[in-house]
């Protein structure tokens, strides 16, 4: 594989909000990326400290009802309605990834090598960032539209109730994908020049 088509499949992710509860490709395929993702993004010291979790249909959507719950007992009334809003629009897709972290494995790497102990966590959570990183753009050259979300911590209990999630995982982000209902937003950038320098080129 050339390093330009690598770099187009990083072009072509882009953030959908607008999603069918469909997919263009079959569970089993899903399942597959999402396992191929785990076993080859790196981790510092090899930690391996990455968890995921997949939740289609009915599971989906099992998630977003949970999180309408939460958000209704803290959000106030009169501003709850457009927060079920974009609730029911995450609804609308056909599946979220979940993102978690291991405690023990942070902890454990922590005491085997005490002179990165306060490390740990920053590589651990820029592990957990690559595999976001990587199954979105994988679920994206299969025709899949997705966007991350962040309704941790407001959710992490039901969640771990509902599914039986071990408590030594934390949740980071939740992916919510399915096949893209309408286009993403224009994107800007910032020069290029303002962020890049090399030397000896």
């Amino acid at each position: 594989m050339s390093s330009k088509a690598f770099l187009e499949t990083v072009k072509a992710r882009r953030t959908y909000y607008a999603l069918k509860k469909e997919s263009t490709i079959s569970d089993a395929k899903i399942q597959e990326i999402i396992k191929e993702a785990v076993l080859h993004v790196p981790s510092s010291f090899n930690s391996q400290s990455t968890r995921v979790v997949l939740l289609v249909k009915e599971e989906h959507d099992k998630l977003w009802d949970i999180a309408k719950e939460t958000l209704k007992a803290i959000v106030p009334a009169e501003q709850y309605p457009s927060t079920e809003q974009r609730l029911n629009g995450f609804k609308a897709g056909y599946g979220t990834v979940l993102f978690y972290e291991s405690r023990s494995v942070v902890s454990g790497m922590q005491d085997k090598f005490a002179i990165y102990a306060d490390k740990f966590p920053g590589w651990a959570t820029q592990s957990d960032a690559m595999h976001q990183f990587v199954i979105w753009a994988a679920l994206e050259a299969e025709g899949l539209g997705a966007n991350l979300q962040h309704y941790n911590p407001l959710i992490d209990q039901k969640v771990a109730d509902t599914w039986g999630i071990d408590k030594d995982w934390v949740l980071n982000a939740q992916l919510v994908f399915g096949t893209p209902a309408g286009e993403p937003g224009e994107k800007s950038f910032e020069s290029v020049e303002d962020r890049f320098k090399s030397f000896g080129v």
